[in-house]
């Protein structure tokens, strides 16, 4: 964390500012993950009226490729400020867009200290990836047959996968034919 030389006015004017917003409501909902989040806009929407109460306001912008300076700063001239890094799931401008609205969520909520998310100890982040069934329609079909094809290995693909027998069958008669002419049933 980077900061002016003092943060005493800052330090006051953040306490009575996280006295008095309420808890911002997840009125949006993700789809892929079925899970509800509280949107850029309503946590602006939220925080907006109470930062200015307190002589508080923020910047951010991107930094490099996907980086984002926060900047919390009081009318006294104190201020702290933090930047991290987040690579984006799609290296293109929607991923880069989505990244940076993404980030400046959690960076809000993280300098002003807001009450946004369930705190569910980490548990989330710890769990194993859940396993996707993978049959002849699902659409990396192709590409585990091919993995398979080049020399990848069958454990490898049970680590992400459930497969059923039958589907096991297939993938094996697909990846290795000549296999599967000897394979006795």
């Amino acid at each position: 964390m980077n900061k002016s030389e003092s943060i005493k006015e800052l330090s006051t004017a953040l306490c009575n500012f996280q006295a008095s917003v309420e808890k911002i409501k997840k009125n949006e909902v993700n789809p892929f993950f079925k899970s509800k989040y509280a949107s850029l806009a309503d946590i602006l929407d939220v925080i907006r009226q109470p930062l200015a109460d307190n002589g508080l306001s923020f910047v951010q912008f991107p930094k490099g490729r996907y980086g984002l300076d926060t900047m919390l700063m009081h009318t006294s001239g104190e201020w702290i400020s933090e930047s991290y890094e987040m690579q984006p799931t799609k290296d293109d401008p929607q991923g880069a867009g989505s990244v940076i609205t993404y980030q400046r969520r959690y960076a809000l909520g993280a300098i002003l200290g807001l009450n946004i998310d369930e705190d569910d100890d980490g548990n989330k982040a710890s769990e194993p990836p859940k396993k996707e069934d993978l049959t002849q329609s699902h659409p990396n079909w192709k590409k585990v047959v091919a993995y398979l094809q080049k020399g990848g290995s069958m454990s490898d693909i049970l680590k992400k996968y459930i497969i059923s027998p039958s589907a096991e069958e297939i993938l094996i008669a697909e990846a290795w034919p000549e296999i599967a002419l000897y394979t006795v049933k």
